[in-house]
């Protein structure tokens, strides 16, 4: 048998996610844009999709726009704002702590001119509130913050970011990346002040292939993507019925976000106590991270020996972010982590599905592969 521990790069699509994607294929497969009933059944669909996530957001339907994933979703938040506000003000700010799909929107916007403020984490993962205010003032227009770090799980205190802008009297933007937050934690986006949230469906038992993009009826940002107009003009391209509709029925069976928290929580520190007292091997993860992530470096061991090593015993983790390969991990960095700890990191990713002996094999699995390589 196979443990799949590595749910923060994709999480195996749910039963209903792929019955609902071949139904949409099989039988309701028209463009949306359409004007037959072969198309008109195919926005039905949508529409009944784009509901079942603005009630989980607690939004309105028209506030949620559908994207072909979460890096369309950053992309389309980030540059649609620095285009739609640029009049107003050339500066904005962010984390080292962000996605590739964030920093590299950032990276491009200094190339533009735009002056870019990167905040630093602490050892924990965790940014400065008071930095971010320092930080902000009349120029701003955008702070993206993310909910939860893809690599080590630290949780942002990002209900706190919208109260710090208005404080500063600024009319700037907030963009919060929640890919590896969304169905893990309750987030509300209008209860929190958040102006533009990014989701993705194959984070959370969907199918890849389709994003969200929250946008707030108080703001208006650029459309990023052009051409024939499709979700109301924010997103351009024909949208992927299947995988949208697959979106939603994965969303539908979240279930209780709070108790899947308690039982993964419950799961982690089960496995952290038992790993932690292994000789050179560390959490990286700070303690009060979201419990789904846990990142360790096992000292004496490279990331891609121990990755292989678990592989050949079928057990799957990953060394960082599945989207930034071929370079040490900037998070690490970041927080301080020693370059040998960093070479030495693994990511373990656990979905609600994850169980105490799957962490049994992992931790075996760890033990063996240390055995033999530290000799």
């Amino acid at each position: 048998m196979s443990v799949y521990l590595d749910n923060s790069a994709t999480t195996k699509p749910c039963e209903k996610s792929v019955k609902k994607a071949l139904e949409m294929m099989n039988e309701k497969f028209g463009n949306p844009s359409s004007l037959h009933m072969c198309g008109f059944n195919a926005k039905k669909e949508i529409d009944s999709a784009r509901h079942i996530l603005s009630i989980f957001l607690g939004c309105e339907d028209k506030e949620v726009f559908f994207t072909p994933s979460g890096t369309v979703a950053n992309n389309t938040a980030i540059f649609g704002t620095a285009n739609a506000k640029r009049r107003e003000g050339k500066k904005v700010i962010t984390t080292m702590l962000e996605h590739p799909s964030v920093l590299k929107c950032f990276e491009n916007l200094d190339e533009q001119g735009f002056e870019v403020v990167y905040l630093k984490p602490d050892i924990n993962g965790k940014i400065n509130l008071d930095e971010l205010s320092n930080a902000v003032d009349e120029n701003t227009i955008l702070v993206s913050v993310m909910a939860v770090n893809n690599e080590v799980g630290s949780i942002q205190d990002f209900a706190k970011v919208k109260s710090i802008i208005k404080n500063k009297k600024s009319k700037t933007y907030f963009h919060c990346d929640a890919v590896q937050a969304f169905g893990k934690l309750q987030i509300k986006p209008k209860k929190l002040g958040i102006d533009l949230m990014s989701m993705s469906a194959h984070k959370i038992h969907g199918v890849k292939g389709a994003g969200a993009l929250f946008v707030s009826n108080d703001i208006r940002i650029s459309p990023y993507i052009l051409g024939g107009g499709q979700e109301n003009g924010m997103i351009s391209g024909t949208e992927s019925t299947p995988m949208i509709c697959a979106f939603a029925e994965a969303v539908g069976d979240i279930g209780n976000v709070e108790k899947n928290l308690h039982n993964v929580t419950a799961i982690r520190d089960y496995f952290v106590n038992k790993i932690k007292d292994v000789d050179k091997v560390y959490v990286n993860s700070p303690q009060d991270a979201l419990p789904y992530i846990i990142n360790i470096s096992v000292e004496g061991v490279p990331s891609q020996v121990m990755l292989n090593s678990l592989s050949s015993m079928g057990i799957y983790v990953s060394a960082g972010s599945a989207c930034a390969k071929g370079h040490r991990s900037d998070v690490l960095t970041a927080m301080g982590v020693s370059p040998t700890g960093i070479d030495s990191a693994i990511r373990i990713s656990l979905s609600k599905f994850t169980t105490e002996n799957d962490l049994d094999l992992l931790y075996n699995g760890i033990i063996e592969t240390i055995n033999r390589v530290r000799r």
